[in-house]
């Protein structure tokens, strides 16, 4: 067995204030209360909410706040993320990884922004990827990453053993998003570490998965701390011996015939050309298509009268 604790702090999440001070409270209490958790993680844009009127430039001083909590108790720290504004004026959305002297391993923006609903906010086109000493892989993905099944393989394929998932979900399709959690785990062959917030910070219902696709844990909708000890070798044996001995997916995948060209940048789709522009749905496209295809009862009445 290879030991590895991570704690999630699933917490009430603000959009009109700093939530830093009690982010660093919930940090002190689970490194008091389980003092062998090696990681926290919290959820996605934990600091200041999902407003991003509070888009900083990087490094910034809510970052050194977190530099000296990880030094103080020797942890791993990922902070959920925070609005990140570039130079060039535009905003990410990212997440900081530090390790236990207080360094920044690394930062992460959000690939997949919740378009067209997370406005404003530029996707990134990196991955992150980092080595925790004597344990393993490690890579970062954030909410909306997860719906995009080439994130998590990516990382897989790249060695990634535990894919940590700060998320902001609270929305009604997290009973969807749970499954994915579940889902990914079992085609990558990996943990996963999803953390949600509450209030303006998401729904809760935080989980984590194991190598095999089982849960090994899921929050309820209240304030939680979230300690978990991983097996690492769990992920090795899972992978060289198939899922419950098993499927052998990421060996299928290493060894498949078939070349996947949907992702050339030349190619094109006219079926998804003809989804039209990615934009919020409103009422006026049901008028739209009602006028297109109306139906007519055998009173005479058009289906267009509930609109008028």
């Amino acid at each position: 067995m290879k030991p590895f604790s991570i704690g999630g702090i699933q917490m009430h999440v603000s959009a009109a204030h700093n939530n830093i001070p009690l982010m660093k409270h919930k940090i002190e209490v689970m490194c008091s209360v389980y003092p062998w958790v090696q990681m926290i993680v919290l959820s996605e844009l934990a600091a200041h909410g999902p407003l991003t009127y509070f888009a900083q430039e990087f490094p910034n001083e809510d970052e050194k706040v977190f530099q000296e909590l990880a030094k103080k108790f020797n942890i791993w720290l990922i902070p959920g993320s925070m609005f990140q504004k570039k130079a060039d004026g535009k905003i990410y959305n990212t997440s900081t990884v530090i390790n236990p002297q207080g360094e920044i391993v690394g930062r992460y923006d959000k690939m997949f922004p919740f378009y067209p609903y997370e406005t404003g906010v530029e996707g990134g086109n990196e991955f992150l990827i980092f080595d925790v000493p004597n344990i393993g892989r490690f890579g970062i993905t954030i909410c909306y990453d997860m719906w995009f099944p080439e994130t998590s393989r990516t990382l897989a394929v790249n060695g990634c053993e535990v894919i940590i998932h700060p998320t902001l979900t609270g929305t009604i399709d997290r009973d969807i998003e749970l499954s994915l959690v579940q889902a990914t785990a079992a085609t990558n062959q990996c943990y996963i570490f999803d953390i949600n917030g509450l209030g303006d910070g998401g729904t809760g219902r935080s989980i984590v998965c194991g190598p095999d696709g089982r849960v090994l844990y899921q929050a309820s909708t209240g304030p939680e701390l979230i300690p978990i000890e991983l097996d690492m070798e769990r992920v090795k044996k899972s992978r060289e011996d198939g899922l419950l001995r098993l499927g052998q997916p990421l060996k299928s995948f290493r060894d498949r015939k078939v070349k996947f060209d949907i992702y050339e940048p030349t190619r094109t789709f006219p079926a998804l050309e003809e989804l039209g522009s990615l934009s919020k749905p409103t009422r006026m496209k049901q008028i739209e298509q009602a006028m297109k295809e109306p139906i007519i009862d055998p009173q005479g009445k058009s289906d267009l009268e509930g609109f008028f």
